[in-house]
């Protein structure tokens, strides 16, 4: 299904992808490799929320929007990783989803999720919301006027839902854009001979140049497919941000930010310690993220998740609560079952004896079984200190008793 385009970007876009489809992953048989659990539902919901989203009583499946799929990457994990849902896969450019098709032919992701994937712009959707997920990554930021492709997904986002968005920052990209200005001053184009004359530049320039140093040290690996290195040095359409400019973008479509999908990037621990630590510390999460883009500059993207209403988290500080609560495991771990395993984040994790118990008797229990109610013979407190540390860890996803249906 092709409607017109919506955006002043959107012919000129549309006709690069089809000569550079994008992202340039290559095809294979059987699922993604690994995970995303930002691509997960249920993690992500958890990952802000501190809970498992509700379920509905009707039966209904998980309706999942990817606005700007490309060549069907995110699809992909987004069918593995939330089976049975029924996902929208849209994209301005044909030539891309010619490549999604085949992906998602070949990894089996149309026997996993009840997919559509069609040739359109996010900003004519009227009628397919709600969505209870909405993931855009890399798309808003090559619209001309971004603000009404965001105000566009916050009308198909049900109330409570989560949009994950991916959008250029400026402090890391500053090498890059230095590079688009030069190749476009000398216009090379954005097709064939431009993308030559583009690898062309870093071959030339000296050795010591710091645009041909950072490419080589940053940059490369991830431009060695031709499409890679067309998006990143030849797009035609391109706005990036700093941290006070998304804010107000944000604020802009009437949303609420719950969180970034890459925390640990703006944790100021990751960057001082001691007396200057505990300063960072005592300021405020606004103030902190400032802090963080300020010392690092080269974060060159931010990732992050906003939802219709303000975010509650869930704290799990009664007891009582926590035992009457029923939920899963992470599906987003590498090496379960066992105890050494990898994290949703793939970091190593070692689960205790307990925590491997816990997770067992919970996937041999009916579904919604409180944990209270697992045949583990333990005292209750015992109960939730094990499920606290899952928790932690990001094993264990819990929903509230009072949460069961919605």
């Amino acid at each position: 299904m092709t409607q017109a385009p919506a955006d002043a970007a959107t012919p000129v876009v549309s006709d690069f992808y089809d000569r550079f489809p994008y992202p340039g992953d290559p095809l294979q048989d059987g699922p993604p490799p690994g995970y995303n659990w930002r691509w997960c539902v249920d993690a992500a919901y958890a990952a802000c929320t501190g809970a498992l989203p509700p379920r509905r009583q009707d039966g209904q499946p998980l309706r999942i929007l990817d606005a700007g799929c490309g060549t069907g990457v995110s699809t992909d994990y987004l069918a593995h990783l939330n089976p049975g849902a029924e996902i929208l896969a849209v994209d301005i450019s044909p030539g891309t989803l010619e490549v999604a098709r085949e992906r998602c032919r070949r990894s089996g992701a149309l026997e996993q999720a009840q997919l559509r994937i069609e040739n359109r712009s996010l900003l004519e959707l009227q009628g397919e919301g709600p969505f209870d997920y909405i993931n855009s990554v890399g798309v808003l930021h090559h619209l001309r006027e971004p603000e009404a492709g965001l105000r566009a997904l916050a009308d198909l986002l049900k109330p409570g839902a989560l949009l994950h968005l991916f959008l250029y920052a400026d402090g890391g990209r500053w090498e890059i854009h230095r590079t688009q200005r030069a190749l476009t001053a000398m216009g090379v184009g954005t097709g064939a001979e431009g993308l030559k004359l583009g690898r062309q530049l870093f071959a030339e320039l000296p050795e010591h140049n710091r645009l041909r140093r950072h490419h080589e040290q940053r940059w490369a690996l991830d431009c060695a497919a031709d499409a890679n290195f067309a998006d990143m040095y030849l797009h035609p359409q391109e706005t990036s941000y700093n941290l006070q400019r998304l804010m107000a973008f944000v604020a802009s479509a009437d949303l609420s930010f719950a969180g970034f999908s890459n925390p640990e990037i703006w944790d100021p621990a990751r960057l001082l310690q001691g007396e200057l630590l505990e300063r960072a510390q005592a300021l405020p999460p606004m103030a902190q993220w400032q802090l963080v883009e300020d010392l690092d500059p080269d974060i060159s993207h931010f990732e992050f998740f906003l939802s219709r209403g303000a975010v509650v988290r869930e704290q799990w500080a009664s007891d009582e609560d926590l035992l009457a609560a029923h939920g899963s495991r992470n599906r987003c771990l590498w090496g379960w079952p066992g105890r050494a395993l990898l994290d949703s984040d793939m970091a190593p994790l070692d689960l205790s004896e307990e925590g491997v118990a816990l997770l067992q008797s919970l996937e041999a229990s009916a579904e919604g079984t409180p944990l209270a109610a697992l045949p583990l013979g333990w005292p209750a407190a015992q109960i939730a200190a094990v499920a606290r540390q899952l928790l932690a860890q990001r094993v264990l996803l819990l929903q509230p008793a009072q949460r069961q249906g919605a």
